[in-house]
C-alpha cells in the first residue's frame, strides 16, 4: 500500500513556492512560472538513500489506469493548467485553451509559440510509476499522480522529445541540455521519495551519479 499520504513533507519554502505558482496561474494570462523547485541536491541524496531498490514489474499496466487529464481550476484541466503555468505572456479563451503565448522547453533548449508544439512531461513516466509500486494504489491515487500540479512532476516541454523520453528513466534518458539533469533529477528523486516508489539498481546508479554532481 502506498504511504504517500503519510509523506507530507514539504518545507516552508516549497509550499511557498507551490502557493507563489498557483497565484500565477490564476492571475491571469501574462502567468509565468518554472517547475515547482525540487528539493536541494543534499536532500535529494538523502531521500535517494531511503528509498527501497527493487526489480521493476509492468505486468497489468494500462495508461488509462491513470486518469487524465482533470479539472484544476475553473474551465483548466491540468495540460491547461501547466501551459499557464510553464508559459510567458499566455492568452486563453473562455475554455482555458491557449490561443498565444511562449513556452521554453528546458529539456531541449528550444521555444514555440504554439501551445500544439508542447506536451505535457509526466517527469517520472506513469509506466515508470507502475514499474515501482503504483500498480498496488487505487484509481483516485494513481489520478492524483497523474495530476499533481504541487510536486515538481509535470512540465511543459518540447512534443517529440517527451515523446522519445516515453517511459525511461534517468539511466536510460537524460534532457540533452546538460544544465538542466541536476534539477531533472533532484525532482525525479523528490517525486519518487514523496510517492513512495521505489528505483531499480540502475536507476539508482545513474542518479547517485548526477546528484555527485549537483
Amino acid at each position: 500500500m502506498p504511504k504517500f499520504y503519510a509523506r507530507r513533507r514539504l518545507s516552508i519554502l516549497g509550499a511557498l513556492t507551490a502557493l507563489i505558482a498557483s497565484v500565477a496561474v490564476l492571475n491571469g494570462p501574462t502567468a509565468s512560472a518554472a517547475l515547482p523547485t525540487p528539493v536541494s541536491a543534499a536532500t535529494a541524496r538523502t531521500y535517494l538513500a531511503s528509498l527501497t531498490v527493487a526489480t521493476e514489474n509492468r505486468t497489468g499496466y494500462n495508461r488509462d489506469l491513470f486518469p487524465t487529464w482533470i479539472t484544476i481550476s475553473g474551465t483548466c484541466n491540468t495540460r491547461e493548467y501547466i501551459l499557464k503555468r510553464d508559459g510567458s505572456n499566455v492568452v486563453v479563451n473562455s475554455a482555458c485553451t491557449a490561443t498565444s503565448g511562449s513556452w521554453y522547453s528546458p529539456y531541449d533548449g528550444a521555444t514555440w509559440t504554439a501551445a500544439s508544439d508542447l506536451d505535457i512531461d509526466h517527469l517520472v513516466p506513469l509506466a515508470e510509476a507502475w514499474d515501482s509500486g503504483a500498480g498496488a494504489w487505487t484509481t483516485a491515487q494513481r489520478q492524483a499522480f497523474a495530476n499533481d500540479v504541487t510536486r515538481p512532476q509535470l512540465i511543459a516541454v518540447t512534443d517529440n522529445v517527451n515523446q522519445s523520453k516515453s517511459d525511461q528513466d534517468p539511466a536510460e534518458w537524460m534532457p540533452s541540455v546538460t544544465s538542466y539533469r541536476c534539477t531533472y533529477v533532484r525532482a525525479w528523486v523528490q517525486v519518487k521519495y514523496y510517492y513512495d516508489l521505489s528505483v531499480d539498481s540502475a536507476e539508482k546508479s545513474a542518479l547517485t551519479s548526477y546528484l555527485a554532481n549537483c
